[in-house]
């Protein structure tokens, strides 16, 4: 069988015959004739599904559904591939009940038409399941469906596999992308598909369109509505797009050409939401609520999308709110927070604009107080709280929800919230520092919790009222500033603006009498606060009785005026004062709290016990805090009282400890009730529990008096008193100006159990001053006196001083507690308890006289000891002052001995001839080594600066007396030659004393081994010695080491007598010099052989000391020689000074060309000089340093047979 189509025809076969009927598409009959024509010749399926078509093309839909619809059971199937023509009339009648189903507004119709789309899919499933056509169907009913969206996806990626230029999935595609926010991958969907086909419909351009206004790129956006628009001047998407595009560059023309897309849109479509909702947005802006109300209730009922629907409703709740009409505003405002996308925040700030104005009418201005309870108003305030927050989540830097929030946070019982407050007030007023409203919130926030930062808003807010809004300042706010002054101590301040805000009220009284009238009332109460703060009571009583002569119910002033009257001792007047507020109001709780106090003062626990009862039995003032701790301290206080009955103490213990629990509920940061639950713990027994409690009210609060008290009393009972004491002196520095005696009174139980009765007696003495008739201070004072006393008397150390107060003190006690037995109160001690004490004060003043008697014979004796000490002291001292005066004037006398020698000694260097010294022969080239001339001199070959060298001789050991005496002669000659040569280099040393006391230390270490040393001939004739002519100056004047030197010099033999003199003339020398270089020889007969010390000498030998000085000589034969203590060679010398100094000095000698050396290890021994000047003319100044203590030298000259 088959059939075909030309020129708009079909062509229907008939059954069982070759002939056909053929249908002009144009004139195409009505359904139900086709409908039976198809089914009497059982026509092909493939007729069915193309004549449908044509009745969808021209319009006819039931037609159309009727044939699919028959097609399924009554179309002929007998024929080659039907089954796509099976697939095409399912996925097609399917797809025809899935759009039916999108523009259905009844649900349940909805429903139903998604039922029969899904019935088709699902049997065409079973025909081919994997066909392009049928998954495009299937997934564009998924995107339909709305939650099925990534179903559609997959669907739509397995078609693409499949074709990849496939233009329905890539537009489903691009839809998908999207509803996901990946705008700039849908973007590319939709250019992938118009490359595909560059003939695309205008709803591909209107597709990329919106994507570019998402991205921002709204010159793009512009052109591609323009671009459908050209395509298909009907396009409302297109229409709508560029309206908007106008409207929101908000100037005149472009408005103008906004409204008239959107009229045209509106002619083209009048019932397209999106037209309608921006339509309404208009004429809102027109002030035409009417058109407002119309438009949009249009396009609420003709749109099924919520985000639409959320416009709609929102347009219409905001005409409404305009209108004043708050109750159908409210209803659409909640309406259009449940249809609302997560985005579209500005339905939340309405409604939660609703829940303020529903807490303010019914008389509550969102002010949340647990003590009034969660109420209607609470309530309300919660919801709004919650809508601004999700506005401000939306976008978190919006100034009117930031400043709304503060508002409402402002005054919350949580603190968390207030913080919350403070933040957002800051942040506005960073944003726009010139809100003074804003300014003025934020210091209300502050006034709770920083003072001095309120202070500093208030100052910003006056400052912009007067520079920027040039008005003045208001009374309310110049009464705040004041009562800030006031919480600050600042009553000069204080009174200042109370007194300007008084002023200012009079002013504006003008305009408003009423409202400056009350504000006035109030900054006068404040007034007479200040002048009671100020103790200035007579002004502040007038304050307060002017206020009750204008406002006899003002019934703080009949409170403060009661305060003030308990403030002076008169309670009774205190209470009827307290009664007058009663008669205003019966059920006022600050008036029954302070008549309860007054009760409790005299310890009359029942009456005031009632009082605070009769608060929390009304339902308003049920969880008072005030009362429900007033009755816990009642039922506490009762411990403290004598009690025997155990089950009764535990009962009270329950009450009180019930009574904090419930404050605690209500309030957990209640310092007062977690201390007072701490106090229960601690009659407990439970002192660990108790002390951690303490703890943290301290940490919470550092101004708590109570809570350092308790802590104190805990250290008591844990017996850590030197802790208690210590806590207890910090809380009456900390809390009381002046002592108070129930805290002294502790502080003196803490020194008695820890044993320090006198420091318990003095602290007990001070709180009789505060508290002269306490009688349990006398009974402690007397019990404390009794105690030390018995103490001191039975300390067999005691002084007689110490007795004869403790006697008295014992006396006296003995006399307190007779009066306490006999008049005490019976309340507060045991009568017979201090009878006793009493009687055992009599029984140890009968045994007084014993003690004093023992005490004044021990002080005796310890008189008479002290006496005889006294003495021997004396004897000791005198004889001590008799050997100093006698050492004294010996030293004068010597001191008196040496001048007279030193003058002898100048007057003798006067009369010395001088004369040249003889002239060094030529240096010869080529030798090092010395030379002997024929006249016996030893030269040495040099420099310029060539000096005589010495000749060591040998001496036989069958030496005569006499040449023993003129070898000993020559031998301290030569030593003090040494020593002067030692001098010329270490005197401009600054550490001469350290050598000299490092020689010191070694000569006394080696004093004990005294070896001789051989005979050292200087190995000079007396031809030569006579040619030597010293040329020392003499200088009169001591040095510092001359009273030691002179000691030295007298301890000599008579045998060395000349010695001494030439010495002494040495040091006067030295001490001129001050340890400089010494010069031998005058200045108009100089020798070329001399010797310098530092810098001048131009010698190459170097001498080291430990002190670091240094000093270079160089010889003829440029040897280096270096002087040790306590060293080895292969030659010895020794000599002996005449203080008895020792040294040693090692020589080692080398023939041949590199001359002769003398060495010792470097830095060990103090500096010594290697230079060997003229024999005769440095004699002198050798012997001088041999008296500064010199050491040996070490020669460098050769030695010969």
């Amino acid at each position: 069988m088959a059939s075909s189509s030309s020129g708009g025809s079909i062509e229907i076969p008939l059954r069982d015959t070759d002939e056909v009927i053929e249908l002009d598409f144009d004139q195409l009959p009505e359904g139900e004739e086709v409908l039976s024509i198809l089914r009497q010749e059982a026509a092909p399926l493939h007729i069915w599904v193309t004549l449908a078509l044509e009745y969808w093309k021209q319009s006819k839909p039931e037609d159309f559904v009727k044939i699919l619809e028959a097609s399924r059971t009554d179309a002929s199937l007998d024929y080659a591939n039907f089954e796509k023509d099976q697939m095409r009339s399912l996925d097609t009648l399917a797809a025809y009940y899935v759009q039916q189903a999108h523009k259905e507004k009844n649900k349940d119709k909805k429903r139903e038409l998604f039922m029969k789309a899904t019935l088709l899919y699902t049997t065409a499933d079973r025909i081919i399941m994997y066909d392009q056509n049928h998954l495009l169907g299937r997934a564009y009913f998924c995107l339909l469906e709305g939650d099925k969206m990534d179903q559609a996806d997959a669907q739509f990626n397995f078609v693409l596999n499949q074709s990849s230029n496939n233009i329905p999935s890539l537009l489903g595609k691009a839809c998908i992308a999207f509803n996901k926010k990946d705008y700039r991958g849908a973007l590319a969907y939709y250019k992938k598909a118009l490359r595909t086909n560059p003939t695309c419909p205008a709803s591909v351009r209107l597709g990329m369109g919106h994507c570019f206004v998402k991205l921002n790129r709204l010159n793009k956006a512009r052109m591609a509505f323009e671009r459908a628009l050209q395509l298909d001047p009907n396009c409302v998407g297109a229409l709508v797009g560029l309206a908007i595009l106008e409207l929101n560059s908000k100037t005149q023309e472009s408005i103008k050409n906004g409204v008239q897309l959107l009229s045209k849109a509106y002619t083209i479509d009048s019932s397209n939401p999106m037209v309608l909702n921006h339509l309404a947005n208009h004429f809102f802006y027109k002030k035409d609520y009417q058109k407002v109300q119309h438009l949009a209730l249009h396009a609420f009922h003709n749109t099924e999308n919520e985000a639409m629907r959320a416009e709609s409703t929102y347009q219409l709740a905001r005409a409404f709110h305009v209108q004043e009409d708050y109750d159908q505003a409210f209803q659409y405002y909640y309406q259009s927070t449940q249809f609302a996308p997560a985005n579209f925040v500005l339905p939340f700030f309405g409604l939660g604009q609703m829940y303020i104005f529903r807490g303010d009418s019914e008389n509550a201005s969102i002010i949340f107080s647990s003590s009034l309870g969660k109420n209607s108003s609470y309530i309300y305030g919660e919801k709004a709280a919650q809508c601004f927050e999700k506005v401000l989540k939306a976008q978190p830097g919006n100034y009117e929800t930031m400043k709304i929030l503060g508002s409402l946070y402002a005054n919350h019982s949580d603190q968390e919230k207030r913080d919350i407050a403070r933040q957002h007030m800051k942040k506005v007023t960073e944003q726009f520092p010139d809100d003074v409203e804003a300014w003025i919130e934020l210091a209300q926030i502050m006034e709770q919790t920083d003072v001095q930062g309120a202070l500093s808003a208030y100052g910003t807010a006056t400052r912009i009222l007067k520079e920027k809004v040039e008005a003045d300042i208001p009374p309310e706010i110049l009464n705040n500033v004041a009562a800030l002054h006031f919480r600050l101590g600042n009553f000069e301040d204080a009174r200042k603006y109370y007194e300007a805000s008084l002023e200012r009220s009079k002013t504006d009284a003008q305009h408003d009498e009423t409202y400056y009238s009350a504000i006035s009332v109030t900054t006068t109460y404040n007034l007479a606060r200040l002048y009671e703060a100020l103790h200035e009571y007579d002004k502040a009583d007038k304050f307060y009785r002017n206020i009750l002569r204008d406002h006899p119910n003002y019934v703080d002033c009949y409170l403060r005026l009661g305060c003030m009257a308990r403030d002076r001792g008169q309670i009774y007047e205190a209470s009827d004062w307290f009664k007058e507020a009663l008669q205003i109001n019966q059920d006022h709780p600050d008036a029954w709290s302070l008549i309860g106090n007054l009760h409790l003062v005299k310890q009359e626990w029942g009456p005031g016990q009632k009082k605070f009862e009769r608060i929390l039995q009304r339902q308003a003032t049920k969880d008072d805090a005030y009362s429900l701790i007033a009755l816990g301290n009642v039922w506490l206080q009762t411990l403290h009282q004598p009690m025997r009955d155990r089950e009764k103490e535990k009962r009270h213990q329950d009450r009180a400890l019930a009574m904090y629990k419930q404050v605690l509920r209500n309030d957990p940061r209640n310092i007062w009730a977690a201390n007072g639950i701490g106090c229960v713990l601690a009659h407990k027994g439970c002192i660990n529990e108790s002390r951690d409690v303490f703890a943290q009210v301290r940490e919470a609060t550092a101004d708590f008096c109570d809570v350092w008290l308790n802590i104190a009393h805990i250290y008591v009972e844990q017996k850590q008193y030197v802790a208690a004491v210590q806590m207890y002196e910090n809380c009456l520095k900390k809390f009381f100006k002046c002592h108070n005696m129930e805290v002294m009174m502790y502080l003196a139980r803490a020194y008695f159990k820890c044993g320090k009765l006198a420091e318990c007696k003095q602290t007990l003495l001070k709180a009789r001053h505060v508290a002269p008739n306490d009688t349990v201070l006398l009974y402690n004072i007397a019990l404390v006196q009794q105690k030390l006393a018995t103490m001191i008397l039975k300390d067999e150390k005691s002084n007689l001083k110490k007795v004869l107060i403790a006697v008295r003190d014992l006396e006296l006690a003995h006399r307190y507690f007779t009066y306490l037995g006999q008049h005490g109160d019976r309340m507060k001690f045991d009568l017979a308890q201090a009878a006793a004490e009493a009687q055992q004060c009599s029984d140890l003043l009968s045994q007084a006289q014993y003690h004093v008697a023992r005490a004044r014979k021990i002080d005796e004796e310890e008189k008479e000891i002290r006496k005889r000490q006294e003495e021997e002291m004396e004897a000791i001292k005198q004889k001590q002052l008799s050997e100093q005066l006698e050492k004294l004037k010996q030293k004068e006398e010597l001191e008196k001995k040496m001048l007279e020698q030193r003058a002898v000694f100048v007057e003798k260097a006067k009369k010395i001839n001088l004369e040249p010294e003889p002239e060094d022969r030529p240096r010869k080239s080529g030798g090092k080594r010395s030379k002997r001339a024929e006249d016996g001199e030893i030269l040495s070959e040099g420099s310029e600066d060539d000096r005589p060298r010495k000749k060591k001789k040998k001496r036989s050991s069958s030496m005569s007396g006499e040449e023993e005496e003129e070898g000993g002669e020559k031998r301290k000659k030569k030593k003090t030659k040494r020593r002067s040569k030692k001098d010329d280099f270490v005197n401009d040393s600054d550490d001469e004393n350290d050598d000299r006391g490092d020689r010191k230390r070694r000569k006394k270490g080696r004093g004990e081994k005294k070896k001789k040393q051989k005979d050292e001939d200087d190995g000079l004739t007396a031809k030569q010695r006579r040619k030597i002519v010293s040329k020392a100056v003499i200088s009169s004047s001591e040095g510092s080491d001359s009273d030691t030197r002179k000691k030295r010099l007298e301890s000599s033999g008579s045998e060395r007598e000349e010695v001494g003199v030439r010495r002494r003339r040495i040091l006067g020398s030295d001490s001129e010099d001050g340890g400089g270089s010494r010069k031998s020889g005058s200045e108009s007969n100089r020798s070329r052989s001399r010797s310098r010390s530092g810098s001048e000498r131009k010698s190459k030998s170097r001498s080291r000391s430990k002190s670091g000085s240094r000093s270079k000589s160089r010889s003829m034969s440029r040897s280096r020689s270096r002087s040790k203590s306590r060293s080895r060679s292969k030659s010895r010398s020794r000599s002996k000074s005449a203080g008895s100094n020792r040294s040693r000095s090692r020589s080692g000698s080398r023939s041949g060309g590199e001359g002769n050396k003398s060495g010792s290890e470097a830095g060990r021994s103090p500096p010594r000089s290697n230079a060997v000047s003229d024999a005769e003319g440095s004699d002198r100044a050798a012997k001088s340093g041999s008296e500064r203590g010199g050491g040996s030298e070490a020669g460098s000259g050769d030695e010969r047979d």
